[in-house]
């Protein structure tokens, strides 16, 4: 064992044994840190607007902050971008996180001084979590990755901007760089294709021992390994042991992601997002991610059933219950008030507080009133490709509207790696698990209203030239599971095999 493992071993154990005991007090952390909130937020222009002086309790608060996404804060961003203080927390905020919107164009989400320690901290706490109940820390004696986006940042309003893993790599700390890979240089360039070929070239004859990125970019990377060396990406890198992944559902992607490592390895998922980093997976034999509880955030939670009403039910964390899929909602210490982040989250214990992310609150279909979510759908595909040794690289999903006097139904675009031998039975097979997991599906179809899904098998590689095609393949980037109208639909159409 060299230097920096003996090293991290004890401070390993410092930090796991912290976490431990925060699980275990979570209530009484999350009040604390409303009350240490509320008490910055009295000097900010919005708790000022919002009467933070007269709001005493949780009750209150829930009166005076309603429920806003990101088009509602725009004007405060507006604020921020022209150089005004205090706008939503004291002074200005040291970044802006930018990220692609859906209905707002591009976002900007404030990250301060007091909320930045906590998305590099969180990161580093599930990896020594995991590491510490291997006991083994040999991780850090050699290379590490980051697949992330560039590093570079721009400057809106006099604040540095950039994507969130650009950002996060300027806080990677000292102790850690001549550990990191890619080279800077390598980071900051744009073009995804270019830039991994020289991630490969830097890596390729290195000891990497821990990967990190999103599934879909790491398989990408993996793909250009074996293709260079002619090796399992496991047997040219020997001591590689750790994979830590976010962003998407890491089932999809875990069998192929195996196959080209020729082996298994600590997988280690995280739940960070631009408005900051949710929970982690802080062991091996536990379901589920720990909610990073005493970390600047206060959490409420909202029944997915009732975030479309003008009033909905707004639960703390006391008052959660297992199994219920719920819309998230943070305060935050980078200035964000009862924030609809978009995920939507269920309960797995409540003793600690660990959660699975079931989807995203806008990506669902309901064009017919069966509100499909994106746990259900892809539960249903990955089960049955599990027991039939089907391998799925990427899919989306959309309605189709009534063609030809047919019957709508829902269509499903899928980039095999190894395609079932017969698909007409295959999607037979992922229709009847989907209408045991959603009943206003199964009821459309007992009542005609809906024919059973239809697969539509895409190219290989179609999905990374469609990402290609939008200018968002690789960094952040991901394709969403699930459309409630056709535009990622239609462009998929382009990608089918034989066209």
């Amino acid at each position: 064992m060299k230097f920096k493992s003996l090293l991290a071993k004890p401070f390993a154990s410092i930090i796991a044994n912290k976490v431990k005991k925060e699980m275990y007090r979570a209530v009484e952390d999350q009040e604390t840190i409303w009350q240490d909130l509320m008490k910055t937020g009295r000097k900010t222009e919005f708790g000022k607007e919002h009467k933070f002086d007269e709001v005493t309790s949780y009750e209150a608060f829930k009166q005076a902050v309603p429920i806003r996404d990101y088009e509602q804060f725009k004007p405060y961003i507006e604020k921020i971008k022209e150089g005004r203080h205090n706008i939503l927390w004291k002074g200005q905020p040291i970044y802006f996180a930018k990220t692609s919107g859906t209905t707002s164009g591009v976002k900007y989400i404030p990250i301060t001084k007091d909320s930045i320690d906590h998305h590099f901290n969180t990161s580093r706490n599930a990896v020594f979590m995991n590491l510490v109940e291997k006991g083994d820390t040999t991780a850090f004696d050699g290379k590490l990755i980051f697949l992330s986006g560039s590093p570079e940042l721009e400057r809106v309003g006099g604040i540095p901007t950039g994507r969130l893993s650009g950002i996060a790599n300027h806080q990677i700390p000292r102790y850690l760089r001549t550990n990191q890979l890619p080279s800077y240089e390598t980071n900051c360039i744009e073009d995804w294709e270019t830039k991994l070929g020289k991630i490969v070239d830097e890596t390729i004859n290195q000891d990497m021992r821990l990967i990190s990125g999103i599934p879909p970019w790491m398989q990408m990377y993996f793909d250009e390994l074996i293709a260079r060396s002619g090796k399992p990406v496991g047997e040219l890198f020997p001591n590689f042991n750790v994979l830590v992944h976010g962003g998407v559902n890491f089932e999809p992607y875990k069998a192929k992601l195996f196959d080209s490592i020729g082996r298994k390895v600590t997988t280690i998922e995280t739940f960070p997002a631009s408005e900051g980093f949710f929970a982690f997976q802080d062991s091996q034999e536990q379901e589920g991610l720990l909610l990073n509880t005493n970390a600047g955030i206060f959490f409420e939670f909202v029944p997915v059933s009732e975030i479309q009403q003008p009033n909905p039910s707004r639960l703390r964390l006391k008052d959660v219950e297992v199994g219920v899929n719920y819309a998230m909602i943070v305060t935050t210490n980078a200035g964000l008030w009862a924030y609809n982040i978009g995920d939507t989250v269920k309960f797995l214990s409540t003793s600690p507080y660990r959660i699975v992310v079931t989807g995203r609150i806008k990506h669902f279909i309901s064009a017919f009133g069966e509100h499909v979510i994106g746990e259900e759908v892809e539960q249903s595909l990955m089960s049955v490709a599990d027991s039939r040794g089907v391998r799925i690289t990427e899919f989306t999903v959309a309605p189709r509207i009534q063609v030809n006097g047919e019957l709508p139904y829902h269509e499903w675009f899928v980039e095999f790696e190894q395609a079932p031998s017969n698909l007409p039975d295959f999607a037979l097979e992922v229709d009847r698990r989907l209408r045991d997991k959603n009943i206003y599906y199964n009821d459309l179809l007992t009542g005609n209203i809906l024919q059973p899904l239809i697969i539509r098998p895409v190219r290989k590689n179609g999905f990374i030239e469609y990402m290609k095609s939008i200018g968002k393949l690789g960094g952040q980037n991901k394709v969403p599971r699930l459309s409630n109208d056709r535009k990622i639909a239609e462009e998929m159409e382009k990608y089918l095999e034989g066209r």
